[in-house]
């Protein structure tokens, strides 16, 4: 009989189910950090490369001027 209630107080124990409730909440965030991740990573390709065209075509001028004296 004892074995019985040992199962029966065992069937009733939900302690571990909101461990279990935390670790399914957690795996579905990093789930769904990864998606946006991998949806959002070619559009970060293209604009860092359209980015990067734009700023290479740029000439900076450093403001000095060079001056020759003849004597």
């Amino acid at each position: 009989m004892k074995l019985f209630d040992t199962i029966k107080t065992f069937a009733a124990d939900e302690s571990g189910a909101v461990t279990v409730d935390w670790v399914v909440l957690t795996a579905a965030v990093v789930g769904l950090g990864f998606a946006v991740l991998t949806a959002a990573s070619g559009g970060m390709k293209t604009l860092a490369s359209n980015i990067s065209t734009e700023v290479s075509g740029i000439t900076v001028d450093s403001g000095q001027t060079t001056t020759t004296t003849t004597n």
